[in-house]
């Protein structure tokens, strides 16, 4: 059994099996995972943001979705993983705040950066196989190298595995 490293949040890690990633209190935020199933290269980030261009204050990269993916695959490829093999599944990107009315829509930056990673992952060409996304709850999340498997866990529901 490795060891259960910790992604914080606006974060990225990346490791190798037999080692996993956990980030916690996802909320709008959403977990990116990415998985090469051959070298078992494992990448987490933890985005808060959709979009570091509609931002002025943007040096952490880890951030945003699109910065955030971007930094992801680059370190991930340097630990040996090969982009072509890359699979993603992603969580998170939930409703925390109920508003009525048309603040609500301009608000609801949980789908925004949801929508901004499946963009991104798009654009880079990799294949999103699973996500857990939306609704009003946070989740913490595990990724385990040696299978890819990418656990949910919410207070007072039961875990899924995705």
């Amino acid at each position: 059994m490795g060891q259960m490293i910790k992604v914080g949040m606006a974060d990225l890690k990346v490791c190798k099996e037999p080692d996993s990633l956990t980030t916690i209190g996802l909320g709008s935020c959403v977990g990116i995972a990415l998985y090469d199933p051959v070298t078992k290269v494992t990448g987490l980030a933890h985005i808060m943001l959709p979009d570091s261009k509609a931002i002025r204050n943007n040096s952490n990269i880890a951030k945003f979705a699109d910065t955030g993916i971007e930094e992801l695959v680059k370190q991930m490829v340097k630990a040996g993983a090969s982009k072509t093999r890359l699979v993603a599944k992603i969580a998170g990107g939930a409703k925390m705040f109920a508003l009525s009315g048309s603040a609500a829509s301009a608000i609801n930056i949980g789908e925004q950066n949801a929508a901004a990673s499946k963009k991104k992952l798009k654009e880079l060409g990799i294949r999103l196989i699973a996500e857990d996304c939306g609704l009003n709850y946070g989740r913490t999340v595990e990724l385990y190298s040696e299978t890819g498997k990418y656990l949910i866990k919410a207070v007072g529901k039961p875990v899924k595995e995705i």
